[in-house]
């Protein structure tokens, strides 16, 4: 990465032609500012995960209520979409800026005015913040660093995931513990405010990209170009399983922990890091060796051992030690699978990579919406057994649906 040269001294990227490579930046400063951002914006989504007993106590709602947030974030990856394009004809940097600036009065809002209707409303624009973020900084990323460096470069970028359980989530733990939960709200919006300013003043400018004085983008022949490819029909439907899997157990894995072992709101932020640690191997993994052994073999492996550590899960709940134990090596295989798969879907559609980009992660949305409404009802109707059995069904599922999708693909 770092023999990648800075192509002029204003460090901006000329307009191009679609699917054209542009000339790449200053990738430091990408490094820097996109992962300072992207913390910021999946800590915002994850934090509800293992506080959801703790905020239905303080908002005297149901422990559902609190799960169907969830699935009022996730939800909002369907936006991206429809966006995808928008930011594919328009330039990716101001798509992102935007998406922290709607962080930024989401999370600002909920801190002032804490009541269960403005927590709906603050974790809908959250959702929306990171579906406008999120394909546009793959895209922009992705035109400026050749595939077969893909797999480092993805991996390093998604470490800001693993970041939001490993550091986010305890800190906002520790806040809560010591300043009650709107704290953690107000914390969020000036993390969006000042990553703003980092993309702002670090970030190198994007043009429009090149096309006719005037001309629209054409959502439905974007859509045909989706729906008529193998790849990437497979790809998203692989994406909706996979993520269904997932949200089913872990928008119940803090009642669980709490259930089984008694854990404080303390506790439970920093046995949230056990999650983060596991997520920063995988991802470490795919960035070490993705682009070695084959991003294909590598997906493929992720998905069968993802479905062997849910049906582990069960069988470690006796222990504390061994549930964290089993938890770690279950989040390690599904990070590593999740940013290996989004690795080979930044090159399935070069000329439209953020509507691809979107794509997918509005299917991925859409299970984990699917998944969050799953998990409350299945954890109660039959515990820890149910949930690690359901998601290891879905995930088998997925499999097939990589399976259908890479078959027969090789990139352009």
């Amino acid at each position: 990465m770092n023999q990648l040269a800075i192509c002029d001294s204003a460090g901006a990227a000329p307009r191009r032609r679609a699917g054209e490579a542009a000339c790449p930046g200053p990738v430091t400063q990408l490094k820097i500012a996109t992962i300072a951002c992207r913390l910021a914006l999946n800590t915002a989504r994850r934090f509800i995960y293992p506080f959801a007993p703790d905020l239905s106590r303080a908002l005297g709602v149901p422990l559902t209520s609190i799960t169907s947030l969830v699935a009022v974030n996730s939800a909002t990856s369907l936006l991206g979409f429809g966006l995808g394009p928008v930011a594919d004809r328009f330039g990716y940097r101001a798509m992102m800026i935007l998406g922290l600036g709607v962080l930024a009065l989401g999370m600002g809002s909920a801190a002032l005015l804490p009541v269960f209707a403005m927590l709906v409303i603050a974790q809908f624009l959250s959702g929306a913040g990171k579906s406008l973020f999120d394909p546009a900084l793959q895209a922009y990323i992705s035109e400026r660093v050749p595939y077969t460096r893909r797999g480092l470069v993805v991996g390093l970028l998604e470490t800001a995931w693993a970041g939001s359980t490993l550091a986010g989530i305890p800190l906002l733990a520790l806040l809560i513990d010591q300043a009650g939960w709107r704290a953690a709200f107000f914390a969020l919006s000036a993390s969006g405010v000042l990553g703003i300013g980092l993309l702002a003043s670090l970030l190198p400018a994007d043009g429009p990209r090149a096309a006719a004085p005037g001309a629209r983008v054409d959502f439905r022949q974007l859509l045909g170009a989706i729906l008529q490819s193998r790849p990437a029909l497979g790809m998203a439907l692989f994406a909706f399983l996979f993520n269904t899997a997932m949200d089913n157990l872990f928008v119940i894995y803090g009642a669980w922990m709490e259930e089984a072992f008694q854990l404080s709101v303390l506790a439970l932020g920093v046995g949230t890091a056990v999650i983060g640690a596991g997520e920063l191997v995988g991802e470490s993994i795919t960035a070490g060796l993705g682009d070695r052994l084959g991003l294909k073999r590598m997906a493929l492996g992720g998905v069968l051992l993802c479905v062997l550590t849910y049906l582990l899960l069960p069988l470690a709940a006796r222990t504390l030690p061994m549930a964290l134990a089993a938890l770690f090596l279950h989040f390690c295989m599904f990070e590593m699978t999740i940013v290996t798969v989004l690795s080979v879907t930044t090159e399935l559609l070069p000329a439209a990579r953020a509507t691809m980009i979107a794509a997918f992660y509005a299917a991925a949305g859409a299970g984990r919406v699917t998944g969050a409404l799953l998990g409350g009802p299945v954890w109660l109707a039959a515990g820890i057994w149910g949930t690690g059995i359901l998601s290891a069904a879905l995930t088998a599922l997925s499999l097939s649906a990589l399976l259908w999708a890479l078959k027969g693909w090789k990139r352009d």
